[in-house]
């Protein structure tokens, strides 16, 4: 996927790439489409490490380490499954209902886990009232999706790598404790 789009790949090739026979594809898959779900999904597995740090303390220093870590953790994703990934959302956008199901299982637990803490920060008077807690929380995976999935904006914005994991930190940190960190 990496090298040709879902569209120009074919069985024979991936047969070949994987040194077997088209037989024994169609044996575990479908079509080319298939296989690319099933990868989807594979993807996804690495999702739960990003939740598990969602879930722990944001206050001060440490929560902004947090935030760090979520950041670095998800450009990783992105790096290490750009294809599929880029893939599953395009198939998704276009209203493909088994990619958009593999999204949505993959990226849930990602909205709700930070929902619950902004509505906890709201609760202890942190964050306004005036913040929905699903929005903001939508919205900080759309950061992380759009910059992660488009790194090449950095360029054009003359920004580094780590100039991304700062920003976005600070940015989630903020709206999820409603205080900066300097």
């Amino acid at each position: 996927l990496a090298e040709r789009g879902v569209l120009d790949l074919s069985v024979v090739d991936i047969a070949r790439r994987a040194d077997t026979s088209p037989g024994t594809f169609y044996h575990y898959f479908q079509d080319v489409e298939e296989a690319a779900l099933k990868l989807a999904e594979r993807a996804g597995d690495d999702m739960p490490a990003v939740v598990e740090l969602i879930d722990g303390p944001w206050e001060g220093r440490e929560g902004l380490e947090r935030a760090r870590a979520i950041v670095t953790r998800f450009i990783a994703h992105w790096d290490t499954h750009h294809a599929v990934l880029s893939l599953r959302n395009l198939a998704a956008d276009r209203g493909d209902a088994r990619f958009q199901h593999v999204r949505r299982n993959t990226l849930r637990p990602i909205v709700d886990h930070f929902t619950a803490k902004i509505r906890a920060a709201q609760t202890d008077g942190r964050v306004s009232p005036r913040v929905h807690p699903g929005v903001a929380a939508a919205g900080i995976l759309a950061l992380l999706e759009r910059l992660s999935a488009h790194k090449q904006v950095l360029r054009r914005l003359e920004a580094s790598p780590e100039d991304l994991i700062e920003t976005c930190a600070r940015m989630i940190h903020q709206t999820v404790t409603g205080g900066a960190v300097d």
